[in-house]
């Protein structure tokens, strides 16, 4: 009898080593690499999912682009604009859409929503649950009030048996609910291990293109914000999403960091309640529902996401701080970029905050990468240390210079389009690029006559105007 040989593989980037070893060489990730076992060679039956068609279009002899035949099938709405946003139009035929989120998140509740909606208006849909029973799903869709005949819930975890039922329904949409569950038989890895996950969504992969069936792929995600195997995956699908919100917030983003049929960094905007997750189709209006008047250290920054912009309140509290070293927390803005903030403001405007607890939030959950939103949360920590207000119907855009300076941004005639329908009645902007000359070209666009845009060259000439208008007001 042949003799078994374990491996240890990196549960993070799949890298095999021959022996155990507390850091994986590959990738860097500490305590990741597990002993799986290395069966000898055998001669390996083919699965359910390479099917006759899927055998002969990978065998056929190179065709010619001109000869190639564009799918008829249009693109499938999900029944949610916010979605189809984010999908770039809706689905499309033969994709794989991976959607990732922490526990908890709404994940399966956002899928099942769709689920029901496709069942509705496109033909069957198969739900498959390799964590639930089908009675645990049916009590869920009874709560969303999901009661669509056309709806198949399948509790397996076999890819041979997805395959065999997704080859039998033909359904308009197949849904897994999750990748983390779902085994090959012929693989002897526990199933969430690497292997077992990288192989599955490659069969997973040639199914969707082989019957032009899109599958949607829940993945769990780790510790570390990743889906586990997380460059395996991202790589495979066609498009990845992933839901993000604060646990204590009820507003959940869809975002999509990889589109293969439409672009990147698109939002949808959700909204979680008793009956599911309801669609916000005006996210500014939203976040800036609750923002109290007159309130210093509160501004309003205009963060572009994807092709829309959004308009959300940036808070910011600045108190001498209790002991010898300054603490700096932060919300929805990335730390580092907070400390150069702090930096600037200290060394090129003259305000003394780098002794100072300075607390920075971003209200309702939403978080900022973008540099055009530094000119807001730099005017609220300078509002918040001399305990002065930032006029409620103004607005700031740009990108603050570690010289002080303030930098052009992009797509500044749509955020400012975007701030004036919201009610806003001034903006500052930097003057650098076309700043200067942007007022004639907005009013060309319906921008109303009573909208004034300041401009200025530094940080420390924009609060010196900001502040000014705020003494006038």
């Amino acid at each position: 009898m042949p003799k078994t040989r374990t491996k240890y593989v990196c549960q993070q980037c799949g890298g095999e080593q021959s022996k155990w070893m507390g850091k994986c060489p590959d990738c860097g990730s500490w305590n990741t690499l597990e002993e799986v076992a290395e069966l000898p060679a055998q001669p390996r039956r083919q699965p359910l999912l390479t099917g006759s068609s899927f055998l002969s279009q990978g065998t056929s002899a190179p065709v010619a682009l001109p000869h190639i035949q564009p799918l008829t099938q249009t693109r499938i709405s999900v029944g949610y604009s916010e979605m189809d946003r984010v999908l770039g139009g809706g689905l499309v035929a033969g994709s794989l859409t991976l959607v990732g989120g922490e526990p908890g998140i709404g994940k399966s509740t956002l899928l099942l929503q769709v689920s029901g909606h496709i069942s509705r208006s496109s033909g069957p849909v198969l739900y498959v649950s390799g964590e639930e029973s089908v009675e645990q799903v049916k009590m869920r869709a009874e709560r969303l009030e999901i009661t669509g005949e056309q709806l198949y819930l399948l509790a397996a975890i076999e890819l041979d048996v997805i395959a065999e039922t997704v080859h039998k329904l033909k359904p308009a949409l197949v849904i897994v609910d999750s990748i983390q569950t779902v085994v090959a038989s012929h693989l002897t890895a526990a199933p969430g291990s690497i292997s077992q996950v990288r192989e599955c969504t490659v069969q997973l992969m040639h199914l969707a293109k082989s019957t032009h069936v899109p599958i949607f792929i829940i993945g769990h995600v780790t510790k570390e914000g990743t889906v586990a195997g997380p460059k395996a995956l991202e790589h495979i699908a066609d498009a990845v999403l992933y839901l993000e919100g604060e646990r204590y917030h009820s507003y959940r983003l869809l975002r999509g960091v990889k589109n293969r049929f439409g672009p990147t960094h698109e939002v949808g905007v959700f909204e979680m309640h008793g009956e599911g997750l309801l669609e916000v189709p005006n996210p500014s209006a939203a976040f800036l529902s609750d923002r109290a008047s007159g309130a210093t250290g509160s501004a309003i920054v205009v963060s572009m996401e994807g092709t829309r912009p959004i308009l959300v309140e940036v808070q910011a509290l600045v108190t001498p701080t209790n002991y010898g070293i300054a603490r700096c927390n932060t919300n929805g803005i990335e730390h580092s970029r907070l400390l150069m903030l702090l930096a600037v403001l200290t060394k090129r405007v003259g305000l003394p905050v780098n002794n100072q607890d300075v607390y920075a939030n971003v209200v309702g959950g939403f978080s900022l990468e973008e540099p055009a939103v530094d000119l807001g949360i730099a005017a609220a920590i300078a509002s918040s240390y001399r305990d002065k207000n930032i006029p409620d119907d103004l607005v700031l855009i740009g990108e603050v210079g570690l010289s002080g300076e303030l930098r052009a941004v992009n797509r500044l005639p749509l955020r400012i389009r975007e701030a004036a329908k919201l009610g806003f009645k001034r903006c500052i902007i930097p003057s650098a690029g076309k700043g200067s000359q942007l007022r004639t070209e907005l009013e060309d666009a319906g921008l109303p006559p009573d909208f004034t845009i300041i401009t200025a060259s530094t940080l420390g000439v924009a609060l010196e105007v900001l502040f000014n208008l705020s003494s006038q007001d």
